[in-house]
């Protein structure tokens, strides 16, 4: 392990946060270059050097890079991560660079909404793909055989919580590869590195950079080979960010931390006081004491995340009450610094009753936004 690596596991995540991924200081230098707008680089004689075109790498991105790298794995200098256009660009990347036909691959029934898209297109390429809920660690029952396990934990939107460990040791055993859907969590609030996983996945659209201002996605592995199929996959399809995109990420991680502890803390308060309205059910959020994942969740999570998920009666009580919100945004995504909320049923791709709503709590006072709601659900009741 170097020196700084070393220095990197000492810090607290505040610290590691504000300063992840910065270069040397240079006199007269700014302490976060701009972001790097090139095409080419100058590249006479022969092809040396770590910069030549644009799709293969770029300054701005080496340095996002390295500060997630530094907050997915702090202390290890021995992995790799790559920043993508999105999310889903992200996950792509894995999957279509690390299975091939006749390869078996075991993703979340309960996962994010664009999965079974993917599903789709790996069956078409001649995949195997299995499913099984998150909650009660089901994945494990249909693991023999599978080339790649896909988790996703906490679910997205049912916040399902499964044991990340247990998986990656029998996924090891059966000789599967695991990445883990890291996005609603965050690097402060859980390291799928540490609990064995050979890939950490996640959006930086939402809670990462925070601001509900750009698209983003990155992988960060430790496998040297499985790494270098990615980074080729990238290539192939040219699923790059832009520079001002890596840069605003790189930015805006800085007060990661801070938005992390702020909307964690008041989603808490939420779910709280969501718990004592009896028109509400099936409410969810792993940082409640009594909640089904709350056990497994605090084994392996450091922060519990901002999503709170519930249940209102009907499809229009829920649209009255998204609609008497002052304080929260009816919107998709999640992770900004406004809260936000909707209505899931809406897309059609998720199981949720008709009145299921997500709620992304943001960095608004926690008074506020807690009475904003309980407001609201009065103002929705017929």
């Amino acid at each position: 392990m170097s020196d700084a690596a070393k220095d990197a596991h000492r810090t607290g995540d505040g610290t590691r946060a504000v300063r992840a991924g910065l270069p040397e200081a240079v006199k007269h230098e700014p302490a976060l270059p701009g972001p790097v707008f090139a095409a080419h680089f100058h590249l006479p004689g022969e092809v040396t050097g770590p910069y030549s075109y644009g799709r293969d790498d770029n300054p701005t991105w080496t340095l996002l890079e390295r500060a997630v790298g530094e907050l997915e794995a702090p202390g290890r200098d021995d992995v790799e991560t790559l920043v993508f256009a999105s999310g889903m660009a992200a996950i792509s990347s894995v999957l279509f660079s690390q299975l091939r036909a006749q390869d078996a691959v075991v993703l979340p029934s309960d996962g994010y909404q664009v999965l079974p898209m993917v599903r789709t297109q790996l069956e078409a390429y001649g995949v195997e793909v299995r499913t099984a809920p998150t909650g009660g660690d089901a994945q494990l029952e249909v693991l023999d055989g599978a080339r790649l396990l896909w988790i996703e934990s906490p679910s997205n939107p049912g916040l399902d919580v499964c044991d990340i460990r247990r998986l990656v040791e029998a996924a090891h055993a059966r000789g599967a590869l695991v990445a883990v859907d890291n996005t609603l969590a965050t690097p402060l609030g859980q390291r799928p590195l540490e609990l064995g996983a050979d890939f950490s996945v996640a959006s930086g659209t939402k809670q990462l950079t925070g601001h509900g201002d750009l698209l983003l996605g990155y992988v960060t592995g430790r496998d040297t080979d499985a790494m270098a199929a990615v980074r080729r996959w990238r290539k192939i399809v040219g699923a790059i960010c832009g520079p001002m995109e890596a840069w605003l990420a790189h930015r805006s991680i800085a007060t990661l931390q801070l938005r992390v502890d702020r909307q964690d803390t008041t989603a808490l308060a939420v779910a709280e006081a969501l718990r004592q309205r009896p028109e509400v059910s099936g409410l969810r959020y792993p940082g409640l004491p009594d909640d089904s994942s709350h056990k497994v969740a605090s084994r392996q999570m450091r922060r519990y995340g901002c999503v709170v998920s519930f249940t209102l009666p009907s499809r229009a009580r829920a649209e009255r009450f998204l609609a008497a919100l002052r304080l929260v945004e009816e919107a998709t995504s999640f992770g900004g610094v406004r809260s936000t909320a909707e209505r899931r049923g809406r897309w059609g791709g998720d199981a949720v009753p008709e009145g299921f709503i997500r709620m992304s709590v943001g960095a608004e006072d926690p008074e506020d936004l807690v009475a904003d709601i309980l407001r609201a659900l009065d103002a929705s009741a017929e």
